[in-house]
């Protein structure tokens, strides 16, 4: 019976290692939205944060891929991959409910563009890497995953349709 115990915290062990990227799973969770209730909720959240609905939905496909139910294995979740400290900063009690998770993420990008005299750039390296990685290196930090987050969502900026 101990190996059937140990095969399971295996597995579980596995799943929270390997299994927490975009394609995260949480039991009984959504693990997509239809394209039009994802594209009415990020106009509605990014039009009350006064931000570009495109931002939002680049930041989208690159965070989540638009599954509500992602975790990735640093802890982030739901559709803008929200750390569970700047959710509860912003109010959101439930990161895989999709209406929080975006109105939490579209307000933190909101000041994030602020604090950055709306400089696209250095927004979302602070959305990936934080504020303090952005100010001590004055600029986009010279992290490999900072820089191909941001490359990856500008891209994916100019592509989109919103």
């Amino acid at each position: 019976m101990s190996s059937v115990l140990r095969f399971f915290a295996g597995l579980l062990i596995l799943g929270g290692l390997y299994g927490c990227g975009g394609g995260g799973f949480i039991p009984g969770g959504p693990h997509s939205m239809s394209p039009l209730a994802l594209q009415r909720l990020v106009q509605s959240e990014a039009t009350a944060s006064r931000i570009s609905p495109k931002l939002v939905g680049a930041v989208i496909a690159i965070e989540s891929n638009g599954d509500p139910s992602a975790v990735s294995s640093s802890g982030a979740a739901g559709l803008m991959q929200l750390m569970p400290a700047t959710a509860a900063y912003y109010g959101v009690n439930n990161r895989f409910d999709p209406e929080s998770n975006v109105s939490g993420g579209c307000h933190y990008l909101h000041d994030l563009l602020t604090r950055y005299h709306n400089n696209v750039s250095l927004a979302l390296a602070a959305y990936n890497a934080g504020p303090g990685a952005v100010d001590a290196s004055h600029g986009v930090p010279p992290f490999a995953e900072t820089r191909a987050y941001v490359a990856r969502v500008t891209a994916a900026l100019r592509n989109q349709t919103l």
